[in-house]
């Protein structure tokens, strides 16, 4: 199958755009209905009552009123404040406060409120304390499984800076799932995930499983579904992209999943161009010919979305 558009011929991505230009219009595919109705407004205030964020929120996600209007929100500990400046993230960046200890008691309960089957958990990057990051994740896996135990836990949690110590603390919780965004290609690492290392996110994902089989855990358990998220439009080429799939297909990485890049604010990356639904097709058809198990693509498309159907769809989890 040969993609159904040229790839770009500027790969050239610039940090900020200095002149004034009228804003490009969205396509059709990319429009997102406005959040509301009373689902929606329930689950904001069980977050604000509970002082919790959400991803939904603090990443400006397109699907927010889709999601929560299932009961579906991914919540986000260890604050509001990142410790990196990747180029192309919402969320606020700063000096975080100290790790609020009973949080994850917090977040089960809302799990439990809310009566999710599938709780997605995420956090900021806490680069100032990579083991207190990890056992505040243990605590929340440690928390759901008590107070849901049907409930089926995802972790998005950051590369904790490679330490293999605290990566071994998140995985020997026993979440289901363990997700770790590689975000773009390796080109454009510097300029987009502040921080990240293309080497390490790869090593993180292949380290994940492996530490699961150590502990024992494809004989007790199902397997640890590994499972991550690249977005599109940030001056990528096609080439890259399917060279990424193919590292990430090597490293047994399950669940793949492939969205739009849309610029928060002026202060971010370029987006250099809109993928359209062809494009994010073959995407799909290819990383499938790799052999992940699922792959979530297309332009709304985000790291938590229909995470509960990509779970199940993998047979796995």
């Amino acid at each position: 199958m040969t993609p159904p558009i040229a790839e770009a011929t500027n790969p050239e991505l610039v940090q900020i755009d200095l002149a004034p230009r009228r804003p490009a219009r969205k396509p059709e595919w990319l429009k997102a209905r406005a959040p509301g109705g009373e689902t929606f407004h329930n689950l904001k205030k069980l977050a604000r009552d509970l002082h919790l964020h959400t991803v939904c929120e603090s990443a400006q996600c397109p699907n927010i009123g889709e999601c929560w209007n299932q009961r579906s929100a991914t919540f986000m500990m260890l604050g509001n404040l990142c410790t990196r400046r990747c180029g192309f993230c919402a969320v606020p960046k700063g000096r975080p406060e100290p790790i609020d200890h009973d949080e994850p008691r917090r977040v089960a309960y809302a799990v439990a409120q809310l009566g999710l089957a599938h709780a997605v958990i995420t956090s900021v990057n806490r680069d100032d304390d990579n083991l207190g990051a990890a056992r505040a994740f243990a605590s929340a896996i440690h928390e759901i499984h008590s107070q849901s135990p049907a409930c089926r836990v995802e972790v998005l949690t950051p590369d904790f800076q490679g330490n293999d110590e605290a990566l071994r603390i998140v995985v020997e919780a026993r979440p289901e799932i363990l997700n770790h965004n590689i975000e773009t290609v390796p080109r454009l690492y510097a300029i987009a995930k502040s921080g990240g290392k293309y080497a390490r996110s790869l090593e993180f994902l292949r380290r994940g499983k492996e530490i699961a089989a150590e502990t024992g855990r494809t004989q007790a358990t199902p397997p640890l579904v590994t499972k991550t998220g690249i977005i599109v439009g940030m001056g990528e080429e096609m080439h890259e992209l399917l060279a990424v799939f193919r590292d990430l297909a090597e490293r047994r990485v399950d669940i793949l999943t492939i969205g739009q890049y849309l610029r928060p604010t002026r202060d971010h990356l370029v987006m250099q161009r809109f993928y359209t639904p062809e494009e994010f097709a073959f995407l799909k058809h290819e990383a499938l010919a790799m052999g992940f198990r699922h792959v979530e693509s297309g332009p709304l498309v985000r790291s938590s979305y229909h995470a509960r159907e990509q779970a199940e769809s993998t047979g796995l989890a």
